[in-house]
């Protein structure tokens, strides 16, 4: 260690502090707010697959990266198990996977705007069904029962509304009820961290010098990782 400081010093002890601040771009507000989006594009992609990405711009996050609010979504969103949407499309050889997150650096996440994607992999027969997609009512007064708690179930509904809907609920039922499910993102996210692979000594001192420039210094080696605080008002 004593050697590499050295190194660092003898290297990089020239280059002038111009004690100028660091670049900000908050000032531009909705960059997404133009004719061009808040559409959809049907996009003929070179390779056989179907695929339905749905992307929100928020607000910038990064100063939440203690709490990490889109990696919690994500997981909820991600979710396979049974009241899923995965879980229905699949029992209906409709959907192959589902995922959603922000990438949490560049352009998907920065001073200006964060950005949230769903993607979910259809099958050929749930291209087919992309459209017009029939759900029970009863898979929808079982998962979506705050949505739906007062109002007529549509019998006929797009795969993008499901997603909507979805998101919908998790709106409405909020997150103090989920800080169980926090604690466990939290846990297994630590677990990673403490037995992860070693990595390349160019990448990792790259990803430390970019956690530089976004976190605070003792948050340098995890801040891009680890949960730290649940804040279920952010």
């Amino acid at each position: 260690l004593d050697t590499l400081e050295k190194w660092v010093t003898e290297i990089f002890s020239e280059i002038p502090n111009n004690g100028l601040p660091k670049p900000s771009f908050g000032h531009l507000t909705q960059p997404f707010d133009t004719p061009e989006f808040h559409k959809l594009y049907r996009v003929v992609p070179i390779r056989k697959v179907h695929s339905l990405t749905i992307t929100w711009a928020l607000p910038p996050q990064e100063q939440y990266y203690r709490v990490k609010p889109l990696h919690y979504i994500s997981w909820l969103v991600g979710h396979e198990g049974k009241g899923s949407v995965l879980s229905f499309l699949r029992k209906k050889f409709w959907a192959l996977a589902l995922y959603g997150g922000n990438g949490e650096t560049g352009f998907e996440q920065n001073s200006t705007y964060s950005i949230f994607s769903i993607s979910v992999t259809l099958t050929d027969e749930g291209y087919k069904h992309f459209y017009e997609v029939w759900f029970p009512a009863v898979w929808f007064a079982c998962c979506f029962p705050n949505v739906w708690k007062n109002e007529s179930v549509p019998s006929c509904l797009q795969v993008a509304h499901v997603v909507f809907q979805y998101v919908k609920m998790l709106q409405k039922r909020g997150p103090d009820q989920r800080q169980v499910i926090w604690e466990e993102i939290q846990k297994i996210e630590a677990n990673e961290f403490h037995y992860q692979e070693q990595t390349d000594p160019v990448d990792y001192v790259e990803n430390l010098c970019e956690n530089m420039q976004l976190f605070q210094k003792e948050d340098f080696l995890t801040g891009d990782q680890l949960l730290f605080e649940y804040k279920p008002e952010v």
